[in-house]
């Protein structure tokens, strides 16, 4: 066999399948297992592409290994979630958040209620206070990623649907808002300079707005000239976004905020509609599924042994708290009870937008974040499966899944 294979040029022998092959392989089994569960349960397809990734986590092949995530597939994650955070900025329509103040109040009631419960409970059952204020910090966001893709393949319409995307939004730019101060105050736990501690979370926002309002500004200027429906300007959009998060990598700046400020900007500051393929077409389609599959592999069989009992305890006070504001705060805001209840349904999910703020707490500081790191990743590996059945539940209740719906349908506001 070895004259054979020399004959024919083979470089190893045995053959061994490279990278390439691995990855085109969870591709092919994340995409036919996401239309299995769609079709057979009528499922959301990311509840496959997430089953998947977990599969790699329980075999030691995740994106969290050795104490460490993969920089690779932190790479992906943030790709992903770039153009998944631009989509949903550009829905939000801040002359409906002018106009009803008291949904904004409702948005704040709910983040604040959700910091307190998880930070004041976690306490209770034992947990030092500066991992259980770092949990609820963490936790502080709803899934961007997970509420926008499910809300779309749902083709979801309504005032459940469109609060849902706005408060996400919200949540995000509280969750990194207060991540950033988290990281000023352990700065300042360890190093005891004031003036470091303050100045990195206002470089990291005004930064990240500053960039934001750059990219929005180059795209309207840009796609007046050409139709967002041909395909190389979607590329170029979608090109103009990678270099944006790029460029947000390098100076420090939240790859979170970046895309989902510029979204926002670009919606309200243009009265052009913009209208673009899902993701951005393929290239983004894929980078998404990949999203799904690296957050789903995101914990270890230790990390859960030791955290899922406190994950839960998290999950249920983060969901209860949500709950008690939105409903309480449901009529003043518009919307009745029920709808109140399916919003902090929707509103549940945690993902990658945690486990990207969790990998900077791991950067600059290792020794909170093995602290931080059982409880945190049982909480990704629980909502994984959970936060996209709970969206799909929660617009159900709500009566806004439409699933024969034309796409790109908006609702009225």
């Amino acid at each position: 066999m070895n004259d054979l294979a020399n004959f024919l040029q083979f470089t190893t022998w045995p053959p061994r399948a490279d990278w390439l092959f691995w990855a085109s392989l969870i591709l092919v089994a994340a995409g036919l297992l996401g239309e299995l569960v769609n079709r057979r349960l009528g499922l959301p397809r990311v509840v496959g592409y997430s089953v998947v990734g977990m599969l790699l986590a329980a075999t030691g092949h995740g994106i969290y290994s050795n104490g460490a995530l993969d920089a690779r597939l932190r790479l992906v994650v943030d790709l992903a979630l770039a153009l998944l955070l631009f989509e949903m900025g550009s829905r939000v329509n801040l002359r409906w958040l002018r106009n009803n103040k008291a949904l904004l109040w409702a948005s704040a009631a709910e983040a604040t209620a959700s910091f307190v419960a998880v930070g004041f409970g976690l306490t209770l059952l034992g947990v030092d206070p500066l991992i259980s204020i770092s949990c609820a910090v963490l936790t502080m966001a709803a899934s961007g990623a997970v509420i926008g893709r499910v809300g779309a393949e749902l083709q979801s319409a309504g005032q459940v649907s469109e609060r849902m995307v706005a408060m996400t939004a919200l949540n995000t730019i509280y969750g990194v808002l207060a991540h950033k101060l988290l990281m000023g105050w352990l700065q300042l736990e360890q190093k005891g300079d004031w003036l470091e501690a303050v100045a990195q979370p206002l470089y990291a926002f005004i930064g990240s707005v500053i960039v934001a309002t750059l990219l929005a500004r180059l795209i309207a200027w840009l796609m007046r000239k050409l139709d967002l429906r041909n395909e190389n300007s979607v590329l170029m959009l979608l090109g103009l976004v990678l270099v944006a998060l790029s460029v947000a990598r390098v100076l420090n700046l939240s790859t979170l905020l970046v895309p989902l400020m510029a979204g926002m900007v670009l919606r309200n500051t243009t009265e052009r509609p913009w209208v673009w393929p899902r993701h951005f077409g393929t290239a983004g389609g894929v980078l998404v599924l990949l999203l799904f599959v690296a957050v789903g592999s995101a914990w270890t069989l230790q990390a859960l042994a030791a955290g899922a009992v406190l994950a839960l305890a998290l999950l249920l006070l983060r969901l209860l708290a949500k709950a008690l504001a939105l409903v309480g705060l449901a009529r003043v805001s518009g919307i009745d009870a029920r709808q109140g209840v399916a919003l902090a349904v929707c509103l549940s999910p945690i993902s990658g937008s945690t486990l990207v703020l969790f990998s900077e707490v791991q950067a600059r500081h290792p020794d909170i974040a093995l602290q931080l790191a059982p409880v945190i990743l049982s909480t990704i590996a629980l909502m994984e499966l959970a936060g996209p059945i709970a969206v799909q539940w929660g617009l159900r209740l709500a009566g806004e899944q439409q699933p024969h719906a034309a796409p790109n349908r908006e609702a009225k506001r």
